[in-house]
């Protein structure tokens, strides 16, 4: 994977941070609202800027910390110092239709004892006659201010042409270089759930970073961020998703948001990790999110967090609701662990391993006729229909097509599936099921 210089955009709550993310990337990715909070993770995107590529830090807005250890807006304070400090060039944005604040002239501070550059932007300068209350930014002490418009554009060309200037140069590696695994596939793991279940914990764990702002307020997390990690079984993407609530609970248009980028990742994901409190057990929630997954046609594998919190009776009911609740995913991999101590965590990528083969696994045609037969001759199909011939047709899920003489009913479709799936070893992979009458 390519290391690409860091361009983090900071600033203080509601300056138009990610809408200036939003400007440069060229679509809406970084949610916006017009009041402060909705951004609070450490959110990258790569950009390509007249030949250069670098990566763009997205930040939430930056106050003072308190010695409140646990306090929300402290740590996203935290990822917004985390950023600074990663940054190559850092972007100060401030509000120009405002007059510094505190909180201004405390990030300027902080940002004035970086030896690497930093440009100070002037945002909501929609045209010229906005350009006056800027200059009071000089106080800052970082040069000039650079006026710009995130919302309408103004200015943010000469801003990139600014930036890539500053940037360090990274030499490209030689095509035949053996440690260049750019065009190495990607695993991408979503990690989905309710709100307030521990899914940024895991996230941390997985990646061994604190990258995702975690809180005991449910929705701390708005956007689905990622990381790639390498790891024994290759390159695994995870990806960080806010949680999700019925329809009727979202009541805000960053929720709505947020839950379509959820489904998203789920959409683009290869596995999904589905964390369940083990303090609650599954939910009817967990039931649809899970049905959600199935459709999606990617394969689950069950997190039991906060397993340490539970006793042994009650751990043997988790495990049955899976099978009650959510036996419509087949067998799904159980995971216990502890998030938030890293206990059991490291269980995963073996499970992961096995998942993603079964996933990609194409069977020999010989191997699935021979499965059709002996389920047949254990169970044959009502009203005299036969399966003639069955097929493989394609991976990712695994897709079978069968060729029968007439028309036969669901319930024997879902007989063959299983049969399919324990005979092959398919494991809790999703199974496609086509049907063609030989007559069409």
């Amino acid at each position: 994977m390519r290391n690409y210089p860091i361009v983090a955009v900071v600033g203080r709550p509601n300056v138009g941070k990610s809408t200036l993310v939003n400007r440069i990337i060229g679509r809406r990715e970084a949610i916006v609202e017009e009041r402060p909070g909705v951004t609070r993770d450490r959110n990258e995107f790569e950009v390509d800027w007249a030949g250069y590529d670098f990566t763009l830090v997205d930040t939430g807005g930056w106050s003072p910390r308190t010695r409140d250890a646990k306090r929300l807006d402290d740590k996203v304070s935290e990822q917004s110092e985390h950023a600074i400090q990663e940054a190559d060039v850092t972007v100060f944005v401030v509000d120009a239709r405002v007059r510094p604040t505190t909180e201004d002239s405390l990030i300027a501070e902080m940002l004035r004892t970086r030896e690497k550059p930093t440009f100070l932007v002037a945002n909501k300068v929609d045209n010229v006659s906005h350009e006056m209350g800027m200059w009071e930014y000089l106080s800052m002490g970082l040069g000039d201010p650079n006026p710009v418009s995130a919302l309408h554009g103004r200015g943010t060309a000469d801003l990139l042409d600014l930036i890539v200037e500053k940037l360090p140069r990274i030499e490209e590696e030689p095509e035949d270089s053996e440690e260049g695994n750019e065009d190495e596939p990607t695993v991408a793991i979503a990690i989905v759930g309710r709100p307030n279940v521990g899914k940024s914990t895991l996230f941390n764990s997985l990646i061994g970073e604190n990258r995702a702002v975690v809180h005991d307020q449910a929705g701390t997390t708005r956007d689905a961020i990622d990381t790639i990690v390498e790891s024994e079984i290759g390159n695994i993407k995870f990806v960080d998703t806010a949680g999700m609530r019925r329809k009727a609970k979202i009541s805000e248009d960053t929720e709505f948001y947020s839950l379509v980028r959820a489904l998203k990742a789920i959409d683009k994901a290869d596995v999904a990790l589905l964390v369940v409190d083990s303090t609650v057990g599954v939910t009817h929630q967990d039931q649809r999110l899970s049905e959600r997954i199935d459709a999606a046609g990617c394969p689950v594998v069950v997190v039991f967090n906060k397993w340490e919190l539970v006793d042994t009776d009650e751990r043997e009911v988790l495990v049955e609701q899976v099978e009650r609740k959510l036996g419509f995913l087949g067998d799904p991999p159980i995971m216990k662990t502890s998030a938030l101590s890293g206990k059991g965590v490291h269980r995963l990528y073996p499970i992961l391993s096995e998942t993603i083969s079964n996933y990609h696994r194409r069977v020999p045609t010989r191997e699935v006729n021979l499965v059709i037969r002996r389920a047949q001759a254990a169970h044959q199909a009502p009203g005299g229909a036969r399966i003639l011939y069955a097929t493989q047709g394609a991976a990712e899920p695994p897709t079978f097509t069968l060729f029968v003489s007439r028309k036969i009913p669901r319930t024997y479709v879902r007989y063959i599936e299983n049969q399919l799936r324990e005979q092959l070893d398919l494991g809790s992979v999703p199974i496609k099921i086509r049907v063609r009458n030989r007559n069409d």
